[in-house]
């Protein structure tokens, strides 16, 4: 039973995680603009993402726990590419892309500086949803921001909290997973709550 757990658990999130922002890339493309959608976000979340696929790599953890991760940085980058366009200036994206690239080498040159981002992803996760949290707050409009991309999200993070608990049983990799859990909750009440609220309007 715990194997069938495990394996519905690994592969569902892998499912989930391939068209994860795929219905947020079609929002904005259909939008065509990036309203409501939150740059500094956005960077953090990718920084994040970067930070813990390293993580996990360093540490040899069992690849099915981290596979959807090169998914995500793939489909957060296209993300980026596509603000930036909609903003006008998609060279603008470059020196962020660049810095991505050279902090993949950086974070394992030594065993501290990779322990210690580590440590730090959960704040910087947890300030990628506050910045989104904080836009939609200022704005009062989701706009071209998925609600079905963060509840899939919320999905991903249950599953991770499973596997982790089954397999490596990391307390830093779990206090993440259920913060996570909790902050893409309360994005997508928000995204629903001001999306109801411009459909009342009109």
């Amino acid at each position: 039973m715990a194997t069938e757990l495990l394996w519905f658990c690994n592969w569902t999130t892998l499912g989930v995680c391939a068209a994860l922002k795929l219905p947020q890339i079609a929002a904005l493309r259909a939008a065509r603009s990036a309203r409501g959608l939150s740059l500094p976000s956005l960077l953090l979340e990718l920084a994040g993402y970067l930070v813990f696929l390293r993580y996990q790599c360093y540490y040899e953890y069992p690849l099915l726990t981290y596979l959807e991760y090169p998914i995500l940085i793939a489909q957060d980058i296209i993300l980026l590419l596509g603000v930036f366009h909609f903003n006008g200036n998609v060279f603008a994206s470059a020196p962020y892309v660049a810095l991505f690239v050279v902090s993949w080498f950086v974070l394992t040159l030594q065993k501290w500086i990779i322990d210690l981002s580590m440590s730090l992803c959960l704040f910087i996760s947890v300030a990628s949803k506050f910045a989104q949290l904080q836009y939609l707050w200022k704005t009062g409009d989701s706009g071209a921001v998925s609600a079905l991309t963060w509840s899939l999200a919320s999905y991903t993070c249950v599953a991770r909290i499973i596997t982790t608990l089954m397999t490596t049983n990391d307390l830093t990799l779990l206090t993440r997973f259920v913060t996570m859990l909790a902050l893409n909750l309360w994005v997508t009440a928000t995204v629903l709550r001001y999306r109801k609220t411009v459909l009342k309007a009109k």
